[in-house]
């Protein structure tokens, strides 16, 4: 096949060795294909001094890749999973995603795990998923708001501006710089980002050459689990800013997906689990937000509306 493609990214350092990771699983499969990478700005990366909480919308990491696929400048977009939203416009898809690497959070600091911090330590994360868990496991510690990327958070730690931050494993680990890690965080007390760790390659539904190309890096297990995460999301109404998690995890032919909704203001937690056939990951995913709203989600969903319409 003799097909050039053009495949969009962030410019940040680490969406690039994303991309080109993803470029060179292309490449191996085809190798007859051309394939060059076009860096597009997104308005997160623009607007990089609001912090997350505080924009409209979920879809600011991803928007203008989605805009640049849809008019035809680029043939796929690759999204950290975890940026990209259940909704996605008409006429694109997801095609593929990737082996998943390490789903967890991490605490960087200068030397002391969370449980040896001392009170008033000062954490910082761009997360309110992460805040409100950890608010749980530390009430004692301040959680301070930080945007930039991954080396400008770790330049802050290590200044001294905070006395840690939480960030992704996955990142650092793409990064090469695991190296900085002081604590892997349990998923039993941090569960992460619908899709934290996996790569999604979105593309258009009529290029079916596309969907060929881009089918043999699709890894099922991430697959089954990222559906089953991102029907819970959409189940609950995951456009709203509520603090949502999930993982899904697939152990042979069974998906276990353990999930989290939490109060904006009343900061309380919700968590529980589901097990069942992988390939019902859909259904899964439905069945443990029917839960959650059952113990109460609804009110967390409702409080989280309110709070966008201030």
């Amino acid at each position: 096949m003799s097909r050039k493609i053009v495949v969009g990214s962030r410019g940040s350092k680490l969406a690039l060795i994303q991309t080109n990771s993803v470029v060179a699983r292309i490449r191996e499969t085809n190798p007859g294909i051309e394939v060059s990478v076009s860096q597009i700005a997104t308005r997160g990366d623009r607007e990089r001094h609001i912090q997350l909480d505080a924009f409209e919308g979920s879809n600011i990491f991803v928007k203008e890749l989605e805009e640049a696929l849809l008019d035809g400048r680029i043939d796929l977009a690759v999204h950290s999973l975890k940026d990209m939203p259940t909704q996605i416009p008409s006429g694109l898809y997801l095609a593929a995603v990737t082996e998943r690497v390490d789903p967890r959070d991490v605490l960087i600091s200068r030397g002391e795990k969370l449980a040896e911090l001392p009170p008033g330590a000062r954490l910082a994360t761009g997360s309110l998923r992460r805040a409100v868990q950890l608010g749980a496991c530390r009430p004692d510690l301040e959680v301070c708001g930080v945007r930039g990327n991954v080396d400008t958070r770790l330049a802050k730690a290590a200044g001294g501006e905070f006395d840690g931050v939480i960030l992704a494993a996955a990142g650092l680990a793409r990064l090469g710089r695991s190296d900085r890690v002081t604590e892997y965080l349990s998923v039993e007390h941090f569960l992460p980002a619908v899709g934290q760790g996996a790569l999604g390659i979105e593309a258009r539904l009529d290029d079916k050459e596309i969907a060929g190309i881009v089918l043999p890096l699709n890894h099922l297990p991430a697959w089954q689990s990222i559906t089953a995460e991102r029907s819970f999301l959409t189940a609950l109404g995951g456009g709203c800013r509520a603090p949502i998690a999930a993982l899904g995890t697939v152990d042979g032919t069974r998906l276990r997906l353990d999930g989290m909704v939490a109060g904006v203001l009343s900061k309380k937690i919700l968590r529980s689990s589901e097990e069942g056939n992988a390939e019902e990951a859909e259904e899964l995913g439905v069945r443990l937000a029917q839960k959650l709203v059952k113990m109460g989600a609804e009110e967390f969903l409702a409080e989280a509306k309110r709070d966008e319409s201030r």
